[in-house]
């Protein structure tokens, strides 16, 4: 075969592996813009997805916050907040009434505890009495239980209001008389007690009821 022969042939299946090279990188290229597309408008339907999303979150935040600012909102706020003080304030009340009972009763308790020694002096010297003679004796024995008693008072913080001699004072005393008096120191002073006052630590529990000079 001569030579030129040869060489137009292999020129000829050159060019047609380069013609379909050529269909190939185009095909390619028409699949990679495709597909490019594709995913722009994949892109799109997502934003657009997130974007209604978004919307319908804000929508719901805003009616939930004018429901929480609503007239009928507040008013069941401040009423429920009225509910559960007015439940705190009565069970306090309850509970304070409840210990001051029970102070005072622990108080009478121990006062009257105090009071049953000098109650037990009181029926030995009845018994002692029915059966002598001796007044000075008995006297004497009187004598203790008072002391006895009133210490007991005393230690319980009872205190007596003094009174004879003194200036009227209306705070503590009590005029139940005015008597005439020719001694000028004992105008306006008290020249007779009717009724001793007592005060128990700094409370007046009764007034003195005296007389008064003028």
């Amino acid at each position: 075969m001569p030579a030129n022969k040869n060489t137009k042939v292999m020129k000829s299946e050159k060019h047609f592996y380069e013609e379909a090279d050529n269909q190939d990188i185009e095909t390619n290229e028409g699949r990679t813009s495709d597909g490019g597309e594709s995913g722009g408008e994949s892109r799109a339907t997502d934003n657009m997805a997130g974007n209604g999303d978004t919307a319908s979150d804000g929508v719901g935040q805003d009616a939930e916050t004018q429901a929480e600012e609503s007239p009928e909102y507040e008013a069941a706020l401040w009423r429920e907040k009225y509910t559960r003080l007015s439940a705190e304030y009565d069970n306090y009340r309850k509970r304070t009434l409840k210990e001051k009972m029970e102070i005072m009763n622990a108080g009478g308790e121990d006062v009257v505890r105090s009071m049953l020694e000098v109650l037990d002096d009181m029926d030995r010297a009845l018994v002692a009495m029915a059966g002598t003679d001796d007044m000075e004796a008995v006297k004497q024995g009187i004598a203790l239980i008072d002391n006895k008693l009133r210490g007991a008072l005393k230690s319980r913080g009872l205190a007596e209001i003094e009174a004879m001699g003194s200036e009227l004072d209306t705070d503590l005393h009590e005029a139940v008389a005015r008597i005439a008096v020719e001694e000028a120191e004992r105008k306006g002073r008290i020249i007779d007690v009717v009724q001793k006052g007592y005060k128990l630590r700094d409370k007046i529990i009764r007034y003195a009821k005296v007389v008064v000079g003028q």
